[in-house]
């Protein structure tokens, strides 16, 4: 056996393709997720749920003849879950001259998957294993090789302080890898051996550092196992004790343990009997991606998926296995709704733990807490309120005392909103309908939990902003609404400059991920996002502004399937493919969300309708193992990207939030009201907007106008003298700033404004720091 494979350190590495066909873990001890797609096993996370460790482990049927078949590119395969809601799956490949059955299951008591192979019809062919480490999530500085160890041979690879180990066993309980060879891809890998030989000749028995790849021969039927480790020694030691099991025990066990899991639920959510089968399955699913997506050294955090959006185009470090604390919340309210009240605790507890001293949260993070994004969404400060307050409501908080995490975060919102950086789809700044949705009711919510001048405070802010959604946020006579014959609707974001010009909503606005840019007003720009004020109770349903925006935007947005409707996030959003079928690149066009079906759905509960179409719509957008994609494709067949109309696009799937508002929306139909609609916020505004004569100023969102009548209240990171004036400074007034009240400063000037006046101030700050500029503020 030649030792060294030249030609390192290989092709530039990259990840599998996003559409799973199913992801899956063991409950209990063991710290493995694995992903399947194309009919094969792609990415395995070890030992935490954002790290991958291989980019996929697949199959070759040859001859050694001339003969040979990769059965990922071959493409006929279906996939058969062992029962709805359990991560055991058997993948069936057809082909004229075999049929090649692989059962995947994760080992219940090890960091191992294991794998059943059979080799069905014409005896000339024999199956080979190809294995493509990614240890660390990288393809840089890998290092494989083939070798026996304690009298098995065995594949390896290390990189750092991860390692791997594959080892096999025939039928029979024999040595199962008959022949190996490690190389570099895209130079002597297995799939240019075969490519270019038609059977197996390369020998090298090591490969490394870099991207390299791994090939073993296997008998027409073995089990294998992945093993992984600290070492290769350790990583084998276990591969050979999962080995010692029969595949149908480990299957047994996976499978009994899940049951258990579902059980538990199921009794606390007994209406899910009457949903029809398919849906009752994809729920079942549903709730076990959930699950599945939680970390183990880390309990609570949830990524947003195990796929990396366009992973087959390169090598990226983030991907979507990443915790956003939005995504986070939403899969912790699916859990409440299911009656998981352990695991929704847990995803609290980790919410608290992460937070930062100034109360916000890391716009995504990895496991540890440090952050991959920085941008500042204040709807994912917001949610971790709401959390806490819904686990409170359902008794369910245990030992948990947030007092501490809520008082920080509300302190961060009123000192930084109601203008967000990026709103939820993380690129713009403004004032997005959906946030203000969420930090209005986190503040009423929250404000149970303060002492009672903290708590008015948060509720004075609460009112304010709600009287001013309409202000900020809804377009009058534009030209968008002219051509549809709206008098007036929400739009997607306000921008900034509402708080300084009532006029900014004729602005041009910039769509980050389009170029060139559709010169769009943001007065024209279009979301659901609105509909966030019905679902949690700060606007009637049958608003007459709620429904003329729906209107307008089921003209725009919606998209009618074979199977239902599904809405666009946007008009002219850019992220998804282009219409030629290539990867998003930063930019392209998007695509239908079937997620924003079932927060159609919810909007239908909250008007009294029924939801169902909706929740049968978000099934038939499921893979067939009921993986729910975030999008899918509206153009063209184009088979050679992969893409099949209303069929999963290349972005991320399965997306964790997607399964849980499907939870969400089928517990909402059976409890008829949304689930997570905060009850402290219905019991205060029951979907009528408030009167509030108080309006709020701070340093980052200096509002530059005023109704006449109304009162003003400045919110101060540190105690400071108001200097103000109602005549250009022929007279001068003083104000001192109050006592902390949510760690905040508040100053109240003794002044109504009536029309016509122009406030003038500076604040002189008590530490002695310089005055600030001068500020406005016109009533009028």
């Amino acid at each position: 056996m030649n030792q060294n494979a030249p030609g390192g350190p290989g092709a530039p590495a990259t990840w599998s393709p996003s559409r799973k066909d199913m992801i899956g873990c063991a409950l209990g001890p063991p710290r493995l997720w694995y992903t399947l797609g194309q009919g094969i096993v792609n990415e395995v996370y070890y030992p935490r749920v954002d790290i991958p460790q291989i980019r996929d482990l697949g199959f070759i049927v040859a001859d050694d003849k001339g003969f040979w078949v990769e059965v990922k590119r071959h493409g006929d395969y279906v996939v058969q879950p062992c029962g709805a809601g359990a991560p055991v799956v058997t993948l069936t490949h057809h082909h004229p001259r075999f049929t090649l059955r692989i059962g995947i299951c994760p080992d219940p008591r090890r960091d191992v998957l294991m794998l059943e192979v059979v080799l069905e019809g014409d005896s000339d062919l024999h199956p080979y294993v190809l294995l493509a480490p990614r240890l660390g999530g990288s393809g840089d500085r890998n290092e494989a090789w083939y070798e026996r160890y304690r009298g098995r041979h065995v594949l390896c690879a290390r990189q750092g302080p991860f390692a791997l180990a594959l080892a096999a066993r025939s039928e029979d309980g024999e040595d199962g890898l008959m022949r190996g060879a490690a190389g570099y891809v895209g130079e002597n890998d297995g799939w240019q051996d075969f490519a270019r030989h038609g059977a197996m000749r390369w020998t090298h028995a090591q490969a490394g550092p870099g991207n390299v790849a791994l090939t073993g021969a296997l008998p027409r039927r073995a089990v294998l196992a992945l093993g992984f480790g600290s070492g290769c020694r350790s990583a084998a030691t276990l591969a050979f004790a999962s080995l010692s099991h029969d595949y149908a025990h480990v299957v047994d066990h996976c499978c009994a343990q899940w049951e258990t899991w579902h059980r538990v639920w199921q009794a606390q959510f007994p209406e899910v009997e009457a949903l029809e089968r398919p849906l009752f399955e994809l729920l079942r699913t549903s709730a076990m991606v959930v699950k599945a997506h939680e970390d183990k050294t880390y309990p609570g955090a949830v990524v947003a998926s195990l796929s990396i959006p366009w992973g087959e185009t390169r090598e990226r470090e983030g991907g979507y296995h990443l915790v956003w604390p939005r995504d986070l919340v939403e899969t912790a309210g699916a859990l409440l709704a299911l009656g998981a009240h352990d695991d929704a605790r847990a995803n609290l507890r980790y919410l608290i733990a992460t937070q930062h001293a100034d109360g916000h949260w890391h716009q995504n993070q990895w496991l540890g807490g440090r952050a991959y994004w920085t941008g500042q969404q204040l709807d994912e400060t917001a949610f971790p309120v709401l959390l806490a307050g819904a686990l409170d409501a359902h008794g369910a908080l245990g030992d948990i005392q947030p007092r501490h995490m809520i008082r920080q975060a509300l302190s961060y919102l009123a000192l930084n909103g109601p203008v967000s950086d990026q709103d939820r789809w993380e690129e713009d700044c403004g004032l997005s309908p959906f946030t203000l949705a969420v930090m209005i009711a986190a503040l009423v919510a929250g404000a149970d939990y303060l002492p009672p001048a903290e708590r008015d405070l948060a509720l004075e802010l609460a009112d304010s902003w709600n009287t001013q959604i309409e202000d900020w946020t809804v377009a009058r006579d534009s030209e968008l609404g002219q051509r549809h014959g709206i008098a007036a609707h929400y739009v997607r974001v306000g921008p900034r400059g509402m708080l300084q010009d009532r006029r900014a909503l004729n602005e041009a606005i910039i769509v980050n991920n389009r170029d060139p840019q559709p010169g769009l007003k943001a007065n024209g720009h279009i979301s659901l996002d609105f509909l966030q004020l019905v679902r949690y109770g700060l606007r009637r349903a049958d608003d007459p502004l709620v429904l003329d925006t729906l209107a307008l935007a089921d003209r725009l947005l919606k998209i009618e399937t074979p199977h239902g409707p599904v809405w666009y996030r946007y008009n002219e959003d850019g992220y998804g493919e282009h219409d030629d079928g290539s990867p998003f690149d930063g930019i392209g066009r998007g695509r239908p969300w079937p997620l924003l079906a079932g927060e159609r759905g919810h909007y239908e509960i909250a008007a009294g309708g029924d939801p169902l179409p909706l929740l049968r719509a978000m099934a038939a957008s499921a893979s067939p193992a009921g993986m729910l994609p975030e999008q899918i494709w509206d153009g063209r067949p184009l088979p050679e990207c992969g893409l099949a109309p209303y069929a999963p696009t290349g972005s991320a799937m399965p997306l964790a939030w997607a399964h849980a508002e499907f939870i969400k929306l089928a517990a909402g139909r059976a409890r008829g009201r949304p689930v997570d609609r905060p009850e402290a916020v219905w019991r205060r505004y029951r979907g009528e907007r408030p009167a509030s004569r108080i309006r709020f100023w701070t340093l980052a969102a200096p509002a530059g106008w005023i109704d006449a009548g109304c009162r003003l209240k400045l919110l101060l990171p540190r105690a400071a003298v108001l200097l103000w004036s109602l005549d250009d400074w022929q007279h001068a007034h003083k104000t001192t700033s109050a006592a902390a009240l949510l760690g905040i400063h508040p100053v109240t000037p003794d002044w109504t404004a009536q029309s016509g006046q122009t406030l003038r101030f500076t604040l002189r700050w008590a530490d002695g720091s310089p005055n600030t500029p001068e500020y406005r503020i016109v009533c009028g």
